[in-house]
């Protein structure tokens, strides 16, 4: 059996272009053969089909490259929950712009490991001034701002914990709102800080009140944990108002703003966030209202100093002498050591498409959540919970149970006809439709509560 040739140096992309082709048309296939948004048949017909095309694993004797590839690549691709069709709107889970793909595939070839200069000389250079300009976009005010490359929002709660606490040396005291994302939570334990301090927030906010409160009542060190752009709901704290708390009680400030940050790109809507710059951590995800491909995240600081103590020397990559030579110094960038450059899809993005261009995606998206909250408030059988914040909505079937609202996303699930979330507000089950694609129309949305209404009729009858 001949060596299969590699995807890099002169001879790769001649190797890479009859493999992509297969890949391209395996895509296809499977998406016809699922021919919605999701699989049809529930977990025990997807599972059929992958263990089917899967087995055996690890054959005596491979089937060749292509047969894996169209086996695999169509299989994988018709059990698929597919972000791309507008009938998909569960989660903060995007289909990637193709551009940004593109360069993916090519960070991919590449294969470079931001751990030292010496393995990714140009992605090295190319990610420092990425994240220089991002960090400047979060803080323009700040100090020296920088931001690390993370693979999301979990990872960024957690260096921004780990940061603050290295920072004060001492126990700190994580406060957050009852709708903060579980990583902050799990941050503290996994850091072996104490259990975080809950501050209600009765209208799906942190409420300033309570906060207040909490801050005058605790003693010591202490972070406060905002959100722009909670997981179920989209809200936004009040960020200038607990910025003002946080200066009041010499408290500092991390933003969780993986959903919500991306507004800065839009003319229309950056002033939602008004307050985010006087945080000292700001985490983003570019892999939600960014259209990245997975991962796309980054933890943006006010003053590059805050990020001293993730320095740290391994002579095999980062020695002395090295680093006195001249040689960039990347192992402090990250807590993790190989490390993709996932900067590139993020700096081909923002050069091809601009602050202009990112922000017409972002208003476009929200004008969706605009309209289809519209047509639930509308609707005279569907209760809208609240209009929409970015791009999430809330809605439910008026006459139904919490128990009837859950077995309708399921339904909808099984037949691979819709993908709906769910969310509890106001101590009620609601549908969720988190809207990340900007190319929905307005029939779209119509279509997905048809789909909804007819299981309504079916179920409440």
């Amino acid at each position: 059996m001949s060596t299969p040739p590699l995807a890099g140096g002169p001879a790769g992309p001649d190797a890479l272009r009859p493999l992509i082709a297969v890949v391209l048309d395996a895509l296809r296939d499977g998406a016809a053969a699922r021919g919605g948004p999701f699989p049809a048949g529930g977990p025990e017909a997807v599972a059929e089909r992958v263990v089917r095309a899967a087995e055996p694993v690890l054959p005596d004797t491979g089937i060749g490259a292509d047969e894996a590839l169209r086996t695999l690549v169509r299989t994988v691709t018709e059990g698929a929950a597919d972000p791309a069709d507008p009938l998909c709107a569960a989660h903060l889970h995007t289909s990637p712009l193709a551009l940004a793909v593109a360069a993916d595939l090519a960070a991919s070839v590449l294969n470079p490991s931001l751990d030292s200069w010496d393995q990714a000389p140009s992605a090295t250079e190319l990610e420092a001034a990425v994240t220089r300009a991002l960090g400047a976009e979060v803080f323009p005010e700040g100090r020296d701002p920088d931001a690390l490359v993370t693979t999301g929002g979990t990872e960024s709660n957690q260096l921004a914990l780990l940061l603050a606490r290295e920072r004060h040396r001492t126990a700190l005291q994580v406060i957050c709102g009852a709708a903060t994302h579980h990583s902050v939570r799990r941050a503290a334990w996994l850091l072996g800080m104490p259990e975080p301090v809950t501050v209600p927030a009765p209208s799906g906010i942190l409420d300033p009140a309570a906060l207040d409160e909490a801050l005058s009542s605790l003693p010591g060190s202490r972070l406060v944990v905002a959100t722009a752009g909670t997981t179920d709901t989209g809200q936004i704290d009040p960020l200038a108002e607990i910025a003002d708390l946080c200066a009041r009680h010499g408290t500092e400030l991390h933003v969780d703003a993986a959903y919500g940050g991306p507004l800065l790109f839009s003319a229309a809507h950056r002033g939602r966030l008004a307050g985010l710059e006087r945080a000292q951590s700001v985490t983003l995800d570019l892999h939600k209202l960014g259209w990245q491909p997975v991962a796309a995240g980054l933890l943006a600081v006010a003053d590059r100093a805050r990020l001293a103590p993730l320095n740290v020397t391994a002579d095999y990559l980062n020695p002395d002498d090295d680093t006195e030579a001249g040689l960039p110094d990347v192992l402090g960038r990250s807590l993790r050591t190989t490390r993709r450059p996932d900067i590139l899809k993020v700096a081909v993005t923002l050069k091809a498409l601009g602050r202009t261009g990112l922000g017409v995606l972002v208003d476009r998206t929200c004008a969706l959540a605009e309209q289809l909250a519209e047509l639930v408030d509308k609707h005279p059988r569907l209760e809208l919970y609240r209009r929409p914040t970015l791009s999430t909505v809330l809605f439910r079937p008026v006459a139904a149970t919490d128990e009837e609202t859950a077995a309708i996303r399921r339904r909808l699930l099984t037949e691979g006809r819709a993908v709906l979330g769910r969310a509890r507000a106001d101590d009620r089950l609601w549908l969720k439709a988190t809207l990340l694609n900007p190319h929905a129309t307005t029939s779209d949305l119509e279509a997905l509560l048809e789909l909804v209404e007819e299981l309504v009729e079916g179920t409440t009858r």
